[in-house]
């Protein structure tokens, strides 16, 4: 397929799903519910054993904590040991990202990052998308020598950002790779393609609700309102139709589809 594509997963069972659609790349980290957080030490061991020599490349989120992406000294200092066990570990790269008080990106934060991958793939995550000015932080990691930046076009849904996308397309020239995420689903993956972007990133994600009878959401665990609630999953069928309709659209006219 000329345009790529990356899975967002937390664990081996979405590596193997990667690994079934032909994914390139998976982004590995936990709590996407929370925007994602730094999976495990054995997490990132297990991935990559999944993925194998022949799997998607295992990209590592890099993020210390939920509630947005101004970090303090230590925070800082926590993820540039993450980045190391990871890369160490074996993942092929990292997705990071930090912002100052104002929210532009945090240039030396982020050049701390970077030198601390040792020339490894950085990907630049949505702290993009709430930056003043996108394409100003796409600069940025284009300067940093970021290899690219993962963008919903500054809005909640990728498919609402489709203009700010075209922008980071054309300002990138080539330079850094533009991928598209967020939201991305079968009906609108061919849509938000269609803006020139590199590649498109999905988390193909379901909840499960606990079946343990006499499980109940009074009891709270933690400061979340759902209390226990459930958990997401890679989803192999929701998967497969984003695939399929990605496919369909960068088909050439008249091609049909393989039997």
């Amino acid at each position: 397929m000329p345009l790529a594509f990356e899975l967002a997963v937390q664990d081996t069972a979405g590596i193997r799903i990667a690994r079934e659609i032909g994914a390139a790349r998976v982004e590995l980290g936990q709590a996407l519910a929370l925007g994602g957080l730094t999976p495990s030490a054995a997490t990132v061991e297990a991935a990559l054993e999944a993925a194998g020599d022949t799997g998607p490349e295992v990209h590592v989120l890099v993020r210390p904590r939920a509630g947005g992406f101004h970090y303090d000294v230590d925070e800082l200092d926590l993820t540039v040991r993450d980045i190391r066990h990871a890369l160490g570990a074996g993942a092929h790269g990292v997705v990071i990202g930090c912002q100052r008080p104002d929210g532009a990106l945090d240039r030396d934060a982020l050049a701390m990052l970077v030198d601390a991958a040792g020339g490894a793939s950085v990907t630049l995550h949505r702290a993009i998308d709430v930056t003043p000015d996108p394409v100003a932080a796409l600069r940025v990691a284009r300067e940093l020598g970021m290899r690219r930046v993962l963008s919903s076009g500054g809005a909640s849904s990728a498919v609402d950002g489709l203009d700010v996308l075209r922008a980071l397309v054309a300002e990138a020239d080539g330079a850094i790779e533009v991928m598209a995420g967020s939201g991305v689903n079968a009906a609108n993956v061919g849509e938000i393609a269609a803006t020139g972007v590199d590649a498109v990133h999905f988390s193909a994600k379901r909840t499960v609700v606990s079946d343990i009878v006499g499980a109940s959401g009074s009891v709270r665990m933690g400061s979340a309102a759902d209390g226990v609630g459930g958990h997401e999953v890679t989803d192999a069928d929701i998967a497969r139709a984003v695939v399929s309709a990605l496919a369909a659209v960068l088909r050439p006219a008249g091609t049909a589809a393989r039997p």
